[in-house]
């Protein structure tokens, strides 16, 4: 935990960005019948049954120093994908920086391995090389603000029937392209020394 706090409080450097990445299932569904519009007095009207489309998976890359996110919906998610997701920002979004300062739960998928099962060797080790992981506790996966950015989507965008991958590309764009035009970011203000305060009971007693 002290160790994601120390990491939130680090000045902007653009040569270490900081980026937290976190995933979320989506289950897609359809109507059975078509829902009522809303009326005068009345609010549309949606029947209780509903039909399933299926599971995709919303990968969460967010940068809350700029204020910046990425949505990057998958059918999946494998430790391919999640290898995929690095390899894009070490090799696409950040060719040039020297390390890649990374926050993300401990999953077991989320760990350098899953490079080696989606890239041969080399390439593989020379992304791992690039990356400093910097891992949530368990249960403490509050900590990483890609969850708070993938519950403020939740609340925004997908609390609602969505029944294609399409749909759902559609609108997290759309949810995604209004946040980063607003610059919208986090007030991280929860420190080491609160911690030790308010959390006192997670350490162990001498």
């Amino acid at each position: 935990m002290e160790d994601v706090l120390d990491v939130y409080h680090r000045p902007f450097d653009p040569d270490r960005p900081v980026v937290c990445v976190d995933e979320q299932p989506k289950q897609l569904v359809s109507e059975t019948r078509v829902p009522l519009p809303p009326r005068p007095g009345t609010p549309a009207r949606y029947d209780y049954e509903y039909k399933r489309e299926g599971v995709a998976n919303l990968f969460m890359v967010f940068q809350p120093l700029l204020g910046w996110r990425y949505v990057w919906p998958t059918e999946r998610r494998t430790a391919k994908d999640f290898a995929e997701v690095l390899r894009w920002l070490a090799e696409d979004l950040y060719p040039d920086a020297e390390r890649l300062v990374l926050v993300t739960d401990n999953l077991n998928t989320h760990t350098p391995a899953c490079l080696y099962e989606a890239f041969e060797p080399a390439r593989a080790r020379r992304i791992a090389a690039r990356l400093e992981w910097h891992y949530t506790p368990k249960h403490g996966s509050w900590l990483n603000m890609a969850e708070i950015e993938l519950s403020v989507l939740s609340r925004q965008c997908l609390g609602r029937r969505i029944e294609s991958a399409e749909e759902m590309e559609r609108e997290v764009g759309a949810w995604q392209d209004d946040r980063n035009e607003r610059e919208v970011g986090v007030q991280w203000r929860f420190t080491t020394a609160d911690a030790r305060i308010k959390l006192r009971h997670l350490y162990p007693s001498h």
